[in-house]
């Protein structure tokens, strides 16, 4: 797989590696900020890796096949930059040059879509190897769903950079332990092993046998001692790719700051610039001209671009493969296009339950985990699960077998009490594209997903979570496991949509939302409680929750209301009961249920006016949660029923009659507002 270079001499490949280097402290210098450290250790990883194995078109970077690489380390998001400037993904280097500046394609962390090739967003360390998981696993569910007897269309391998932070991080523990039970054979990890992080050496606070941990994992470990020894870290790589049934982990022994005199294998080489003083110094060290900055000499060019272009011919030669078995298999193609498209098959919309108003009361878990059934054969790459609460949060797809060895072909994963891990895998699953993941637990679980759900929104990656269990009606489990605050927090994280559904009804109406979403996170937050389904033709309201919110319930006529009750969730029935005895006392009250707040705030002024007028400023919101976020919906002069404080242990209907959220309570505070 190697590529010819103009002289195949071990100076040679030193001359590209210290361009890999260079490029890195320049730019840091540059920009008097940054991580040179880690790039000038792992620079020769990253220089076997992408000229000898990494299979990848730099003209066609969104080509399906090709090999995933993700910089857990995103500190070291130089090393990335520059090998992607070299092979020729479409970086310049004045790109390099604008390194951490405003704007630029270049920033301090590898951001997902600012350039080709960055396949993933990283940085807060151990979620690129959370992601890295995701994306061998739906590399596996591909290739056992696509690939066939005759031809095989899904076959490649997931790479990650990781350091010691990354592995000192709960979340790759998580993860690690996942990919081993599900045993990722195409997952290969290589460890920067340089025994220094940011205030010192690692020993200071790491002094576990890391390879004897994931070797514990189900791993297959190897180390190589010298990041220098070419040959060593090929032969590591090759035998990584060899290994079939376990993710692999190479500990590879380098140098942070390699090659500078006075910083190399020191904290100081980490996170600062070397300083002019040091940069002279380091490059007189190991024989680099002093000027110009950015030098690439014409032929480590050459090479690299030859490299980035190899990956075309087994483009190509995918690209023939796939033709015959379109040719052979048009259904299963069909499905493929729909897969990374992101599309449903037609006919979808007309099997998803509807709920008569006389049916019994239904919680909205349940009626989420109908929707999931009755749409799993018209999306057949939707593929996901929940942290050990499937029972609970009703997330099984009846029919499909479970993911894992054997039966990569299986929709239902079972990822274990690993919350973390499971919402950094759905990003990475999102992001390799062609399957439509969701991940599940219940809601209060969601603090241990924050840092995966906020990089979800930042990356604008499409995973769906179904939170249920969405206040203290889950009753007697208590305050441990009542979300109070949770709402607020995910309605603050920007690009991140949460959906609080009032019944079954308006269930199928956030999932036909979600389903159609790709532009970033959609949060279902379902209740455990049986929720009565409203009927909607007495009030002559079909569901807006496509607009955010809408007028479910209007006593006011043509004229405008006195009152206007907003709620979401189950406490639209309280505000429901509430109108109904306002309206009996020629009160002009007004329902509104606003499941998603974010997506009414995106609606044209003249729409949000017909429901929420400005000049009525008698309101209430209702919601079992803080009341945080609610003051700018009902204004100055209305009023917040909520919870701003914790629950308690105690059955569901104690707890809703104990903290004021009944009927008779959202009545009195109405009259209140309405007679103050």
């Amino acid at each position: 797989m190697s590529v010819q270079s103009p002289d195949t001499t071990a100076t040679f490949e030193k001359t590209c590696i210290d361009t890999i280097r260079f490029l890195a402290v320049d730019a840091v210098q540059k920009a008097n900020s940054g991580h040179p450290g880690m790039p000038m250790g792992m620079a020769p990883v990253a220089h076997v890796l992408w000229s000898r194995h990494l299979t990848y078109d730099a003209a066609q970077p969104d080509w399906p096949d090709r090999d995933r690489f993700v910089l857990s380390a995103g500190h070291g998001s130089m090393l990335l930059y520059s090998m992607l400037y070299l092979t020729g993904y479409g970086l310049t280097l004045d790109d390099l040059k604008a390194f951490r500046q405003l704007g630029s394609r270049t920033p301090g962390h590898p951001e997902y879509r600012d350039a080709p090739g960055i396949e993933t967003t990283t940085g807060p360390l151990g979620q690129g190897f959370g992601n890295a998981v995701g994306m061998a696993v739906a590399e596996a569910f591909l290739a056992a769903t696509f690939n066939d007897a005759a031809q095989s269309v899904v076959s490649h391998y997931t790479y990650a950079i990781a350091s010691d932070g990354d592995l000192m991080e709960g979340v790759a523990s998580e993860a690690a332990s996942l990919a081993g039970h599900l045993g990722l054979g195409k997952l290969i990890v290589l460890y920067d092993d340089n025994l220094i992080s940011l205030d010192g050496p690692t020993e200071m606070a790491f002094t576990e046998d890391r390879m004897a941990r994931f070797s514990a994992y189900r791993w297959h470990t190897q180390s190589v001692s010298d990041a220098n020894d070419l040959e060593a870290l090929d032969a590591a790589i090759v035998a990584a790719k060899a290994e079939t049934e376990r993710p692999s982990i190479i500990a590879v022994r380098s140098h942070i700051g390699y090659g500078s005199p006075n910083r190399q294998d020191t904290a100081k080489a980490h996170g600062a610039p070397l300083g002019p003083d040091e940069v002279k110094a380091t490059k007189e060290n190991l024989g680099w001209p002093l000027e110009p900055t950015f030098y690439v000499p014409d032929e480590v060019l050459a090479f690299y671009r030859k490299a980035g272009a190899r990956g075309a011919a087994a483009r190509e030669a995918w690209e023939t493969r796939f033709a015959s078995w379109r040719s052979a298999s048009p259904e299963a193609a069909q499905r493929w296009d729909r897969a990374f498209r992101r599309e449903l098959a037609p006919g979808w919309r007309d099997a998803l339950p509807v709920y008569a108003a006389g049916d019994p009361a239904v919680a909205t878990r349940v009626a989420s985990g109908a929707v999931i059934n009755a749409v799993a054969p018209f999306v057949p790459t939707m593929i996901g699960g929940s942290a050990d609460l499937a029972s609970s949060n009703n997330t099984t797809i009846k029919d499909a077998a479970v993911f894992g060895p054997g039966s990569y072909e299986g929709r239902n994963i079972w990822f274990g009490v690993r919350e973390h891990a499971m919402a950094s895998a759905a990003n990475g699953m999102a992001l390799h594209g062609g399957v439509i993941p969701y991940a599940a637990t219940f809601f209060v679980f969601s603090d241990y997903q924050r840092p995966a759900l906020r990089l979800g929104a930042l990356m604008g990656a499409p995973v769906k979570y179904v939170f249920t269990h969405d206040s203290i009606g889950l009753g007697e489990d208590g305050p441990t496991h009542q979300p109070v605050e949770q709402l607020a927090i995910l309605r603050a994280t920007p690009n991140f949509t949460v959906v609080r559904p009032a019944d079954a009804n308006e269930t199928v109406e956030a999932w036909k939302f979600a389903l159609t979403h790709n532009g970033g996170p959609v949060a279902l937050v379902l209740s455990r409680q049986n929720l009565p389904i409203i009927d909607r033709a007495r009030y002559g309201a079909a569901s807006g929750l496509a607009r955010g919110a809408y007028v479910l319930a209007d006593g006011a006529g043509p004229v405008d209301p006195d009152l206007i009750l907003i709620a979401t969730g189950s406490e639209v029935h309280l505000a429901l009961e509430t109108h109904e005895r306002l309206v009996s006392e020629g009160v002009r009250s007004r329902v509104v249920s606003m499941p998603c707040r974010a997506l009414f705030y995106a609606q044209d002024a003249a729409y949000r006016e017909t429901v929420l007028p400005r000049r009525v400023e008698v309101r209430i919101s209702i919601e079992a949660a803080t009341t945080f976020g609610w003051g700018d919906v009902v204004g100055e002069h209305g009023d917040s029923i909520g919870l701003d404080r914790f629950g308690a242990s105690a059955p569901a209907g104690d707890l809703f009659e104990t903290f004021g959220f009944t009927a008779e309570n959202v009545y009195r505070r109405a009259r209140a507002l309405l007679d103050g």
